[in-house]
């Protein structure tokens, strides 16, 4: 990594010192090379290098996910240098050109899923949300919105670090900065020299999966690795992580315009019962209601194997200042009652379970639970409740905020003591906070869901939807 570094370095320094004009770089290596290919070489020598850079002083996982970042956009850079080169290739052989970007995309997604209890997993959060930011390239008529949507995806994360280290580790704060940066500026690029799609050349030959690229890696960078051929029907390796892949695939399918019937076969009038009804009374076979029932099929199974995988462990430890609960299932009486002021809880996988935590702590989080009752004293910072199904939450004595992400059925018991607590919602529903009355019942009040906005002349102004029952 610290090679890696330097020789990003190195390409910083060359680039500034052999510039020529806007949009144009050129030492000698870069002769030959099109324009926009030196465009994207000037922003990995850039915002690039400066993330690389601010990931190492940061070290450990943040430090591998950046190298894994890297080779996805070495990859995506050696696809732009092809196009620079070839004409544009048919759908097939373009799928089979985007496989090291998705490859790569799942990568850097599996490594966040497998490192749940990092403590810089808001870091891998937000690289992984917006990493399927690379797949523009397979996007038409308007590939920068896509890559503005995954930034955003990330901003949920990234907002995290800034409220946890804004006034006491600058590096992170750096961090965020570089990071976004990167996306920011390929955005921007984009817009200049691929604003409906990827740009092909005029010329050349029609790019095929085995098309070779004379053109060299931009000068201090690493070479891009290169991609094994894919298989005939390539399986996919897990139905959960290659959402961003899949997405990008229906796109490219989508943006096919009218070109996406050229397949249909034309039903002449001949062919058409309604108007010959003889042909109802041929042989062939005959349909009388929907097939019953059957039970559906597993959706995916990359790694068949006689023996089912094992489940992971239930865990409910303290792992120096965090309380780790996972993988609980139908655990009616889980209690945490040693807690301290600088403790935190992280809630994972759990399912028809219920848990008090006793004392007052820093923070919990609820990650990718179901049917999860959770019952605690005091928080001093905040409840997250993130990916969960059926949860509910019972405050006993006071929290500042509860934020709800991702989750379908939320109900919040708030006390008498935390009236005043702020609760922050996004892209859930079904959400109810109940209210305690004198008579020690409570009363639910539904978080709405639907909003409608309008434009008042000089901004855009939301209000919330009253919907008559």
């Amino acid at each position: 990594m610290e090679r890696l570094v330097e020789r990003l370095e190195k390409a910083v320094e060359r680039l500034e010192l052999v510039c020529e004009g806007p949009g144009r770089c050129g030492d000698g290596s870069s002769k030959g090379v099109a324009q926009y290919v030196q465009a994207f070489d000037a922003l990995l020598a850039g915002p690039v290098a400066e993330y690389i850079k601010i990931s190492k002083e940061v070290g450990g996982d943040v430090q591998k996910h950046a190298e894994m970042v890297h080779v996805g956009l070495m990859s995506e850079r050696a696809l732009l240098v092809m196009a620079s080169q070839h004409q544009q290739p048919a759908e097939n052989a373009f799928t089979s050109l985007l496989k090291p970007i998705s490859e790569q995309i799942q990568v850097v997604q599996n490594f966040r899923e497998k490192n749940r209890g990092s403590k810089m997993f808001n870091h891998l959060s937000a690289v992984s949300e917006s990493i399927p930011a690379l797949g523009w390239v397979a996007m038409a008529p308007k590939p920068g919105p896509y890559v503005k949507e995954m930034t955003d995806a990330a901003m949920f994360y990234t907002n995290r670090i800034l409220k946890e280290y804004k006034d006491v580790d600058k590096k992170q704060v750096d961090w965020v900065k570089a990071y976004l940066s990167i996306w920011t500026e390929l955005q921007a690029y984009i817009k200049e020299y691929h604003t409906t799609g990827l740009t092909w050349s005029k010329t050349g030959p029609v790019a095929t999966e085995g098309a070779k690229s004379p053109s060299a890696a931009p000068a201090g960078a690493a070479p891009p690795p290169p991609g094994p051929p894919p298989p005939p029907a390539p399986a996919p390796t897990s139905c959960s992580t290659d959402d961003s892949a899949s997405r990008s695939a229906l796109f490219a399918q989508i943006n096919r315009g009218e070109g996406i019937t050229s397949g249909l076969r034309h039903v002449s009038d001949d062919m058409k019962t309604h108007k010959n009804p003889a042909l109802k009374n041929q042989g062939g076979p005959v349909r009388s209601g929907p097939k019953p029932f059957t039970a559906p099929k597993p959706a995916c199974n990359a790694n068949p194997s006689p023996q089912t995988s094992p489940k992971a462990p239930a865990l409910l430890e303290l792992e120096g200042k965090k309380w780790r609960v996972e993988n609980q299932e139908n655990a009616p009486n889980l209690v945490i009652s040693d807690t301290e002021l600088k403790q935190v809880a992280y809630v994972f996988k759990c399912t028809n379970s219920t848990l008090q935590i006793k004392g007052k702590i820093n923070s919990i989080t609820l990650d990718n639970c179901k049917k999860l009752g959770l019952v605690f004293d005091d928080v001093v910072g905040i409840v997250e409740i993130i990916n969960s199904r059926d949860v509910k939450v019972q405050v006993m004595g006071k929290v500042p905020t509860i934020s709800i992400n991702k989750t379908d059925g939320c109900h919040v018991y708030l006390s008498k003591n935390s009236l005043d607590c702020e609760i922050v919602s996004a892209k859930s529903s079904e959400m109810n906070v109940l209210i305690p009355t004198e008579g020690g019942d409570f009363t639910e009040f539904p978080v709405p869901e639907q909003f409608k906005t309008v434009w008042n002349g000089q901004k855009l102004v939301t209000t919330v939807t009253e919907i008559a029952g």
